[in-house]
């Protein structure tokens, strides 16, 4: 016992040091960051000819090195302070372009950079991504990023997507219409042991009705009493849908039957607000236009009260809480996770067997790894409301996971 508690106390000093550290090289980016910026201000200039510009390979692409209003920095200067930073010259100038562009064009990045919420490295790759965008849509990113501590990259996506429909329609459009020529579906030849890799890339409503389908098809197939793992269920339902298929007499295409849950506004097929929204992701009118006219009904359904708070009495988690709960989470509430809430288990925050009452009030939506962390570990949370979770570590390390994402939080 005596070693066990030394083993424990070891490891929680050794990750203290080890967070420490890395405090300590966030802390140093960051008066790195201040001096960079004002070197920029004191080595300005008016015009495109001597400014500093982004490279393609070998090809200088005459754009500056951090986008649409950010400032012109002189080329020459730029080398020396490349050179001073112990920098290669390609990686020193996208460095320098990259914390300019959060400097100029991301105002709120760069403020949670200064105080220390934000990693460098996650505003570099902010900045990054978002350094094609005009100065505008920049700016529509930086203020739906919030306090920018917790962002998800798939967030971040989400956010520029929504950046580009809503202030550069026309690139939006060229860019889906050029994404969907690449959908493909193929079978490879079976392999030795009689199976055979399938893959593509489907228009998302497709891939929707295709996952519903197999995910239906595989229930039935465990409840038919298939011992074979979900996975195995999966692979088997597709085939099985395939000769379902054949053995119809089909002269035309059969009508989209799957739920598609997709958030529109009295003003996005007008072209007012060119923004909708299939589940949380931004996908613009068109795709809409494009979707509705392939389905054979549709049904509108009351907006959802993701507030409400109506319990059951049973175990079983009812499909109308499941989706409410979908809806207000998003993904699962682990620290940092990404995976879609839909693909989730739902856990009893309070368990079922101890009083914890089967309500969205008490349902979260955690992955199969996670869920068996909070279940079989000493990963523990508890809901502060519904949709924001303070998660403590086997070691007692802290977060706080909400629609902001996640945020360490101190004890």
């Amino acid at each position: 016992m005596a070693l066990g508690n030394a083993s424990e106390s070891s490891t929680v000093a050794v990750l203290e040091e080890l967070r420490a550290e890395a405090e300590g090289r966030q802390a140093s980016l960051i008066r790195e960051w201040t001096r960079i910026a004002a070197w920029a201000e004191a080595n300005l200039v008016e015009a495109p000819e001597g400014a500093a510009t982004i490279r393609d390979g070998y090809v200088d692409t005459g754009l500056p090195i951090a986008g649409d209003g950010a400032p012109l920095v002189s080329e020459f200067a730029l080398m020396e302070l490349v050179a001073v930073l112990g920098r290669s010259p390609d990686g020193g100038r996208d460095y320098i372009g990259r914390v300019l562009g959060c400097a100029w064009r991301l105002p709120n990045v760069w403020a949670a950079v200064m105080a220390g919420r934000l990693a460098p490295w996650r505003a570099e790759r902010i900045a990054d991504a978002t350094r094609s965008l005009s100065a505008e849509a920049a700016a529509f990113v930086d203020r739906g990023l919030f306090h920018a501590s917790g962002v998800g990259w798939v967030q971040l996506e989400r956010l520029i997507a929504e950046a580009i429909l809503r202030f550069d329609p026309e690139r939006a459009e060229a860019e889906r219409e050029a994404a969907a020529d690449h959908r493909h579906f193929d079978i490879d030849d079976p392999d030795s042991n009689g199976l055979a890799h399938v893959y593509g890339v489907l228009d998302a409503a497709d891939a929707q009705d295709l996952d519903e389908a197999v995910a239906r098809r595989a229930t039935l197939l465990g409840a038919l009493g298939s011992e074979a793992s979900l996975d195995v269920r999966r692979s088997q339902a597709v085939g099985e849908l395939a000769r379902a298929d054949l053995m119809l007499d089909l002269e035309g295409s059969p009508g989209r039957k799957a739920t598609i849950n997709i958030h529109i506004t009295d003003t996005t097929l007008s072209g007012e607000n060119p923004v909708a929204r299939w589940n949380d992701r931004p996908i613009s009118a068109e795709q809409v236009r494009e979707w509705l006219g392939t389905v054979s009904t549709v049904v509108v359904r009351p907006v959802i009260d993701l507030a409400e708070h109506i319990p059951v009495t049973s175990y079983e988690i009812p499909d109308r809480h499941r989706v409410q709960v979908e809806l207000r989470d998003h993904t699962c509430r682990f620290p940092h996770c990404g995976r879609r809430a839909s693909r989730c288990d739902i856990d009893h925050a309070r368990p079922h067997g101890r009083g914890g009452p089967t309500c969205p009030c008490n349902l979260v939506p955690l992955c199969r790894r996670h869920h068996r962390a909070k279940t079989h570990s000493e990963w523990r949370y508890e809901v502060l409301t519904p949709g924001t979770y303070a998660w403590t570590s086997p070691n007692g390390f802290r977060w706080q996971v909400d629609h902001r994402g996640t945020h360490p939080l101190r004890t």
